[in-house]
């Protein structure tokens, strides 16, 4: 980024900080926002559904308690979907040359449950378009929602020093993703996916060069996985050169979102 893009950046997140941190407030403490028409239907359907009670509120041990084998469950799921992998649509044997192992899935699924996301693998040459679309993309939105959850809950606690009582996690998780990290990311998908950054479930595509060289490129739901990516600030990529790809971040203005995403979360 040149000194004026640098100055432009500063400009933009210190203008957001305001009116999204009210905004972010408003939300977990159940205030009006322009999307409650929307949003609350479907929020009250899911908890008829989870048979989940919003007006009760957690102790301490009850939050922490739920964190935890919400992680868990998300392990054990990203784990199984990596070990099914070859059962599910999408595979391309021929280029997914260094496929997932035991103890690789392990890893992987416990990083990034765990928000670490360290990724000891190759995206486009290990991983199916469907396990980073199921598997990766949906463990960063739920990784990321437990986290905000927790920093709301943190607050709370110097807040209600009186009561002890944290809030509900459950209710906490999904007013993040709905709120919050949802329509987040699909703007910033939209606008990554405007600006030529793939986003689909296509074969990958064989190319013969200017030089008469064969080259092999990848393609896949990029823009999903790449915003929520940032807004998480989570690590690892849909390739192995993470931002670096010409796919994950092509233009300056991707570049802009990106970083804006990272900061603002």
């Amino acid at each position: 980024m040149g000194s004026w893009s640098c100055l432009l950046f500063v400009a933009v997140v210190t203008a957001l900080v305001s009116p999204l941190g009210g905004y972010i407030e408003r939300v977990f403490s159940r205030g009006p926002t322009a999307l409650d028409r929307v949003l609350l239907p479907i929020e009250r359907a899911l908890y008829r559904a989870l048979r989940i009670d919003p007006a009760r509120d957690m102790t301490p041990v009850e939050y922490s308690t739920a964190f935890v084998l919400f992680g868990l469950a998300g392990t054990l799921a990203l784990y199984a979907t990596f070990r099914l992998e070859r059962f599910l649509p999408g595979g391309d044997a021929v280029h997914l040359t260094t496929p997932l192992t035991s103890d690789l899935s392990f890893n992987t699924a416990v990083s990034f449950a765990t928000t670490t996301t360290w990724q000891a693998y190759a995206g486009e040459t290990t991983m199916t378009p469907v396990s980073q679309m199921i598997g990766l993309c949906t463990q960063n939105f739920v990784g990321a929602a437990s986290g905000l959850a927790v920093g709301v809950a943190f607050l709370r606690g110097f807040a209600r020093t009186e009561s002890g009582d944290l809030g509900n996690f459950w209710v906490d998780v999904t007013r993040g993703l709905l709120w919050i990290l949802g329509p987040a990311a699909i703007v910033g998908a939209l606008v990554l996916v405007w600006q030529g950054v793939p986003m689909n479930l296509g074969q990958y595509t064989v190319a013969t060069t200017l030089e008469g060289a064969r080259q092999v490129i990848a393609q896949g739901p990029v823009a999903a996985l790449e915003i929520i990516k940032n807004l998480g600030t989570n690590g690892g990529g849909y390739f192995n050169a993470n931002g670096a790809h010409p796919f994950e971040n092509p233009t300056p203005l991707t570049n802009f979102v990106e970083l804006l995403a990272i900061v603002l979360n």
